[in-house]
């Protein structure tokens, strides 16, 4: 959050401040928020911020708290969030005012989050995730699951790092020391999967600013897209390589009957069946004899029996109640519970990126799941099966906006070390962070292992390219270093705390500069973003980048002394003030991961700083340690990326209590990362809908 927009969320809270400092309390205002104003918000506001805002026409920021206030706080959800937030994260008031009490700031965080959590309570409703179709990843998945496939439909370069044999076993609850694994910049060889030929597919998904490509206001069906979606079922029953062996409910559901079973009657149950597990809860009557019955007449006039059955597949693949995702509307103007079938798909999809496997299914259908041991032993399943590989195709990628170290081009004259034939350190780069969280994830570690962890992986190549960051030379065998097909990657130790975690891998260091230069300003923006789940601002338009290179006569300055100069705009300090000393935190490290000391023009390099005005630091391990700190921090921001990406949609005030809950139950159970997932899964905002009936 910039600090201009932080100082438009802080302010408004002090229109309502000014309105009691006239005498005047908002009728609105329940008795509790009342007393909050009066007692502690208004005299505290009072003091920090009516003088730059509103105060003798002062307008800092473009603000003017001189207008009159005329509702309350418990009807301002979002504004309360922001004060959180400012408050919070001591982003307020600016460095250059009075600061706060720390005891006083504490107490208006507790004040605030009460009427936030009185606010919630009254109005119980969560933001509605919008109907919505699968993205192209989720629609892969679901028609590999639905037709147990043994290989995949159409290619998906999005997926970034690829498994060879078959390293992904969750339910051993470890990772093997040596894995193989192949990402998308390797080339084409990469892209060369065993998949159905002659099947296209559709356009890959844009992701949402700050979020995931499966966000539900993205995933709009034109009428353009619909054709091409019916053009894709049939292309798919219709390849080559549909064929018995490729297809595992071939026998199920293909195959023709004997001559002697009641034909109507064996249609009717394999397409109940089908049509169930496809559209993700019972299917109608209706709609299960309009499917008997174009399938009859197919066979009526001729057509083969495997012909038929594949035909209306591809019809049911094309279905909107197969392509859509969506909760059903209730009765309720406020949250309801979802029902064992939405909870149901919310599961998989969330975990598996797909629909409900038939044991899932059937639970939902008995109307078991939402038991609490039933869902326990659920989710636990679920975290044990290698369909996980598919949320570790999707999330942490995209949490982590690998996807930008794809286009990263160091300037090779100066970084000729970063190239080899075609290809560059970044497609080694890329695993390594992938590989950090698929085994947290799979052995339960704490997420604090993200931040600090004490082994990675490495293959020969990237140990090289670290440089003096490299591990111990027998940690890594010398073999296959500049292979570009499926690359062997070691886990070995980490003792160099400069090392470790997502924050210091050269992926990160590379992806966040520029093609001669770090990019402090970005790098902040990415830890902000990534780690707190507190991005900025975007720039005013108006701020010209910096130049790659110094210019004339500013040889000798460093690069925090030349940045110095965007502080001096008011609309620039705030933001700068709050991104700035993570962005340097990491300026040891070059645009390709490797450690310096000093610039090139000899000049030191200078790490110091001080994280949320508290926590200051001297080095990038006095850094981690700061954020490890506030791991609590760390804990809610992930909780908060990932309530997200399960529920497709952006977060709001009302999920704020929830993200608060989780984190507690987390840091109870030491920040284990499958304990944050199952409290995500048990929340609130996972566990309901707001989708009242239209009037």
């Amino acid at each position: 959050m910039s600090s201009n927009h932080a100082f438009q969320k802080w302010s408004a809270i002090v229109i309502a401040t000014s309105v009691l400092l006239l005498g005047s309390v908002p009728q609105s205002c329940p008795a509790n928020e009342t007393d909050a104003f009066a007692e502690i918000i208004a005299p505290a506001l009072k003091a920090h911020c009516i003088k730059c805002h509103g105060e003798d026409g002062q307008r800092e920021g473009d603000v003017d708290l001189s207008a009159v206030w005329d509702e309350g706080l418990t009807d301002n959800t979002e504004l309360v969030r922001g004060l959180v937030d400012v408050l919070d994260l001591e982003a307020m008031p600016p460095e250059d005012e009075p600061p706060l009490d720390p005891q006083l700031r504490r107490k208006l965080v507790k004040e605030l989050k009460g009427i936030l959590q009185t606010a919630i309570a009254q109005k119980k409703a969560f933001a509605h995730a919008p109907i919505r179709r699968m993205n192209r990843f989720q629609y892969n998945n679901a028609v590999v699951d639905l037709f147990d496939l043994n290989c995949i439909v159409f290619t998906l370069p999005e997926r970034m790092m690829r498994e060879h044999r078959g390293y992904f076993k969750p339910e051993t609850g470890r990772m093997d020391d040596v894995v193989w694994v192949g990402s998308r910049p390797l080339g084409k060889s990469q892209l060369i999967e065993r998949r159905l030929a002659g099947v296209a597919a559709f356009p890959q998904d844009l992701r949402a600013e700050h979020g995931f490509d499966n966000r539900g206001d993205h995933l709009s069906l034109s009428p353009l897209l619909m054709e091409s979606f019916l053009s894709l079922g049939q292309s798919i029953t219709d390849s080559p390589d549909f064929v018995p062996q490729n297809v595992g409910i071939w026998q199920a559901f293909f195959a023709a009957p004997d001559e002697a079973a009641d034909l109507d009657a064996e249609v009717r149950r394999r397409l109940e069946r089908f049509l169930t597990r496809a559209f993700r809860r019972p299917v109608n009557a209706a709609d299960l004899e309009r499917y008997v019955h174009y399938t009859l007449r197919q066979l009526a006039a001729g057509v083969e029996f495997v012909d038929a059955m594949k035909s209306i597949a591809a019809a049911a693949i094309s279905s909107p109640k197969f392509l859509y995702r969506y909760d059903k509307s209730s009765e309720s103007a406020t949250a309801a519970p979802v029902d064992d079938l939405e909870l149901a798909s919310r599961l998989s999809f969330f975990l598996w990126g797909s629909i409900p496997d038939r044991e899932l299914l059937d639970l939902a259908i008995a109307g078991q799941l939402k038991r609490p041991v039933t869902l326990d032993a659920q989710i636990t399943r679920m975290l044990s099966d290698k369909k996980l590989k598919r949320f570790c195709d999707s999330f942490p990628a995209q949490w982590l906006q690998l996807e930008r170290i794809i286009s990263s081009v160091p300037d090779p004259k100066k970084y000729p070390g970063f190239y080899f034939a075609k290809y560059r350190d970044s497609m080694h780069m890329m695993i390594e962070p992938l590989l950090l969280f698929e085994t947290v994830l799979i052995e339960n570690h704490p997420i604090t292992q993200l931040i600090d962890s004490d082994f990675t992986y490495r293959s020969v190549l990237l140990e090289d390219a670290y440089g003096e960051l490299r591990s111990e030379p027998s940690d890594v065998k010398k073999a296959g270093g500049g292979a570009v097909t499926a690359l062997p990657f070691y886990r070995v130790s980490v003792s160099d705390r400069r090392s470790g975690g997502v924050i210091t891998n050269a992926a990160v260091m590379t992806m966040t500069s520029g093609p001669e230069r770090t990019q402090p300003i970005t790098r902040g923006a990415w830890i902000a973003t990534v780690i707190f789940n507190n991005p900025p601002e975007p720039p005013p338009a108006d701020v010209p980048p910096l130049g790659e290179k110094p210019a004339a006569g500013e040889e000798q300055l460093t690069l925090r002394e030349r940045l110095s100069l965007h502080r001096e705009r008011s609309d620039c300090k705030g933001c700068h003030e709050q991104i700035d000393p993570l962005g340097f935190a990491l300026e040891n490290y070059d645009p390709v991961g490797r450690w310096r000391a000093e610039y090139e023009n000899g000049r030191s390099v200078d790490v110091s700083g001080t994280l949320f005005r508290k926590h200051a630091f001297d080095d990038v391990v006095e850094f981690k340690d700061a954020i490890l700190a506030e791991k609590d921090r760390f804990a809610r921001g992930l909780a908060g990326h990932l309530l997200s990406f399960a529920l497709a949609r952006e977060l709001t005030a009302a999920d704020q209590i929830a993200l608060d809950q989780i984190t507690s139950a987390t840091a109870a159970d030491g920040y284990k990362i499958q304990t944050l997932i199952r409290n995500v899964i048990l929340s609130d905002p996972f566990q309901s809908k707001t989708n009242p009936k239209a009037q």
